[in-house]
């Protein structure tokens, strides 16, 4: 379960680190309400999530689909590159969070 909470936390980072680039400074009103609302649900997941799980590896998984899922995202919704060294370095950063679940007591 802590796992899920992990993901889940990890994929309201995604929706919040988006939202930022719609709330436009914080200047447009319901974007920036989502934002927060999206901030508040990735924390509140974390902190749940780190009660089974260790600081350091919950703490990692979470930033790190977090990056991912902001990287892809910005591929995908804003044109941002796709130039192959970037996707690889995605994909170690992929391939560090699969490494630490799977080295991590469940």
């Amino acid at each position: 379960m802590a796992w899920t909470l992990l993901l889940f936390a990890g994929l309201s980072e995604v929706a919040w680190a988006v939202g930022l680039k719609y709330t436009e400074g914080f200047s447009r009103l319901w974007p920036s309400v989502v934002t927060v609302l999206m901030m508040v649900v990735s924390v509140v997941l974390l902190a749940l999530a780190l009660k089974q799980i260790p600081l350091g590896t919950g703490y990692a998984v979470w930033t790190g689909i977090g990056a991912v899922g902001a990287a892809v995202a910005g591929m995908l919704l804003f044109g941002e590159s796709r130039e192959v060294l970037r996707l690889v370095f995605i994909g170690l950063i992929l391939a560090g969070i699969v490494g630490l679940k799977t080295v991590s007591p469940d």
